[in-house]
């Protein structure tokens, strides 16, 4: 399959999406002291198709029953990857109120345009011990990172991925795309963002690479190995105090799907966590991955038939899953090497300059 990187290389190449956030971070912050949290929302004008797949053994989430294959709802108008754990599923309730103030949502009186009922799923992260225990997103978060939403964002230490840490290293935001350049899908955009604040480790230690370029190549990323002392002081960092974690994301495209297909590329953004963390999906983490389908690109008219007991999209659909858990490996790389440490918490870049 040949893909290129999108425009930006971020979630906002899939036409139809926004992304904000809202960031509290104190110079001096450390584990236990200072503001190390924030919230992240993917806004989806007018709404998108959409699905979630939880595979960690400790989510923390909302509005995710909502949309289960067997529900009737088949949309979303946001989606919230916030820090605070349950904590911070406070921030849905600003993110719905702008939403509302902006007559996104369910229409539910046609005479005024006013009554809406907004859908606003989300996934949290364990980031408490980062920063002030007390100090968590709140509604307020939610509402500024839909305000803040565009095209242009930043990666790294911001938003959700504020307080994140990834195994012994610091995590944050990162986001990926590519356009499909051959088969079914030519033209088609598939990307990914991620907040990872995983339990397992981001990096080979046996060659200070990460994971995550198993792909691509170390040489895709601009790395190449580290020295031996520098693959020592990494090696000899401490692990996490507490293994309650969590790497959630979304995943989109803008090729049509229905839900069923939009489930599918949730499925598959798990592939792309699972390369990248080792151990991913443990019992402590909360790892939880959103579709969302714009429909802003329509594939070519099918030259042939497939059995009816398929669906007539599934070739399709797989080779956009395919490019998803591609998007979701080079995210989560991404997110390591846009990190800046805090506090007691060293970004991979200050361990391994390149």
């Amino acid at each position: 399959m040949k893909v290129q990187a999108g425009q930006r290389n971020s979630l906002t190449d899939v036409s139809g999406l926004l992304v904000g956030h809202h960031t509290a971070l104190d110079p001096d912050a450390t584990l236990g002291s200072g503001a190390a949290t924030g919230t992240t929302v993917v806004y989806a004008p007018g709404g998108a198709t959409a699905a979630v797949d939880v595979r960690g053994g400790g989510p923390g989430t909302r509005e995710t029953d909502v949309l289960d294959l067997a529900r009737t709802m088949r949309r979303a108008n946001a989606i919230v990857l916030t820090g605070g754990s349950a904590y911070g599923l406070a921030a849905a309730d600003g993110v719905m109120r702008w939403l509302e103030e902006h007559h996104e949502g369910i229409p539910m009186d046609p005479t005024d345009p006013s009554r809406v009922v907004p859908i606003v799923p989300g996934a949290v992260v364990y980031d408490l011990p980062l920063g002030a225990w007390d100090i968590r997103p709140t509604a307020e978060f939610g509402y500024q990172a839909a305000a803040a939403a565009s095209l242009d964002f930043e990666r790294g230490v911001v938003g959700g991925g504020v307080g994140a840490r990834a195994g012994s290293i610091k995590g944050g935001v990162g986001t990926a795309s590519v356009v499909l350049g051959d088969g079914l899908a030519a033209g088609a955009t598939v990307s990914a963002l991620v907040v990872a604040n995983a339990a397992g480790s981001v990096f080979d230690p046996r060659t200070g690479l990460p994971w995550g370029v198993g792909t691509d190549g170390p040489e895709h990323f601009g790395l190449r190995p580290p020295t031996a002392e520098q693959l020592a002081q990494a090696n000899a960092l401490p692990a996490k105090s507490m293994r309650l974690n969590t790497t959630i994301g979304v995943v989109a495209t803008d090729a049509p799907l229905d839900p069923i297909g939009c489930q599918r590329l949730a499925m598959t953004a798990h592939d792309g966590l699972a390369r990248a963390i080792r151990p991913a999906h443990g019992p402590f983490d909360g790892d939880a991955f959103f579709a969302l389908s714009t429909g802003t690109w329509q594939p070519p008219a099918a030259t042939f038939e497939l059995p009816p007991a398929l669906p007539p999209d599934i070739l399709m659909v797989d080779l956009l899953g395919t490019a998803a858990a591609l998007c979701v490996e080079r995210a989560i790389v991404d997110a390591i090497l846009s990190a800046v440490s805090v506090g007691e918490v060293p970004a991979y870049s200050a361990l391994f300059p390149r």
